[in-house]
């Protein structure tokens, strides 16, 4: 009898998809509330979430796992907001918000080296065809690279396709001999 496979991951950026960071300034988007964030040193940051996302991603069939600047603080600041659990996030280390010459956007590498040849997919507002190219020749399983818009953030087109992707995803025959 095979394993199951693992359910794919889904990378999480916060400001862009959770926080809709580039809508108009004076008017919060519908759905969302605000909250100020003490992350750095200094002024606190505006941030908008929409408390239902939080379920609408748990209801999604992947695990969850933070791929923001936030990294760990999102546990802190966001995760309690919109109900989510504390989760696992990417640490980027020294390529945290180090421009690449080449063009991928400076979270890729670590994304795929995190996944460990998991299907995966990343919602973010950054993504190039660049990095659809750099994880298509260094991943071994499918992945999505969604894009969100920073003016909108998640919307349920976006949950829709992140369901429609990953239930077209092959699945092992759990229960069955070979």
């Amino acid at each position: 009898m095979s394993r199951p496979r693992p359910r794919p991951l889904l990378f999480l950026d916060v400001d862009g998809p959770l926080n809709p960071y580039a809508a108009k300034p004076e008017r919060r988007p519908e759905g969302c509330t605000t909250i100020r964030a003490s992350v750095h040193p200094g002024r606190p940051l505006r941030v908008w979430l929409n408390p239902s996302h939080g379920a609408a991603l748990l209801a999604l069939p992947y695990d969850l796992c933070w791929a923001t600047t936030w990294m760990d603080a999102a546990n802190r600041w966001i995760a309690p907001v919109i109900g989510l659990p504390r989760l696992p996030y990417v640490d980027f280390g020294d390529s945290l918000l180090v421009h690449r010459p080449d063009g991928i956007h400076w979270k890729t590498q670590a994304i795929v080296a995190y996944a460990e040849g998991r299907p995966f997919a990343w919602v973010d507002d950054e993504q190039t065809p660049a990095d659809t190219t750099y994880v298509t020749g260094h991943h071994p399983a499918p992945a999505l690279l969604h894009h969100v818009d920073p003016r909108l953030g998640l919307r349920e087109d976006d949950f829709t396709a992140l369901r429609t992707w990953a239930s077209a995803l092959p699945h092992s025959a759990e229960g069955r001999s070979p």
